[in-house]
C-alpha cells in the first residue's frame, strides 16, 4: 500500500511533546519504518510548514520530506477536483479546496489517504477513493 499522508496525521506525529497514540500516528510510524509507501504533495508540505514560525524547524521538516517521493497535480488533476467537490456538496457535504484536490490525487495515483479528519470519511461516502480506517471500523 502506498499511504498520502494528510497535513493532520504530520501534525499529530510532529508535536514538540512527542506523538499521541492515534492509530493514523502508529501506521505512519510504521510505513516510514518500512511496512508501506509514504507519498506526499506540495500541497501537504506547505501546510505544515505554514505552522512553523522558527525558521530552524522549517528547515528541518524540509529536509526531512526530501527524502518522501512528492506527487505533483496537473491541469486534469484540478478539474477532477472541481467534480470532487461539486459533488460532495451536491450531496450536503461540505469539502475544502485542498481536501477535494488529496481525494483527488489519491485516485489518480492509487493512494491511501492517512487522515484524522473527519471530513474525509464524509467524502468517501460520496465519491470512491481509498481511505484508511482502523481495523473493524465501517
Amino acid at each position: 500500500m502506498t499511504l498520502l499522508v494528510d497535513t493532520s496525521v504530520w501534525s499529530l506525529a510532529l508535536r514538540r511533546d512527542g506523538p499521541t497514540d492515534a492509530p493514523e500516528v502508529r501506521v505512519l510510524q510504521e510505513a516510514l519504518a518500512g511496512s508501506d509507501a509514504v507519498v506526499t504533495t506540495g500541497l501537504i508540505l506547505q501546510e505544515l510548514l505554514q505552522g512553523f514560525n522558527a525558521p530552524r524547524g522549517a528547515a528541518a521538516l524540509i529536509e526531512r520530506f526530501r527524502a518522501l517521493p512528492t506527487i505533483a497535480p496537473d491541469r486534469q488533476d484540478h478539474i477532477a477536483a472541481a467534480e470532487v467537490r461539486n459533488a460532495c456538496r451536491r450531496a450536503g457535504v461540505q469539502v475544502g479546496t485542498i481536501d477535494a484536490l488529496l481525494i483527488q490525487l489519491c485516485g489518480r495515483h492509487e493512494l491511501t489517504l492517512l487522515s484524522t479528519d473527519k471530513d474525509f470519511a464524509h467524502a468517501a461516502m460520496q465519491v470512491p477513493f481509498r481511505l484508511w480506517r482502523p481495523a473493524g471500523a465501517a
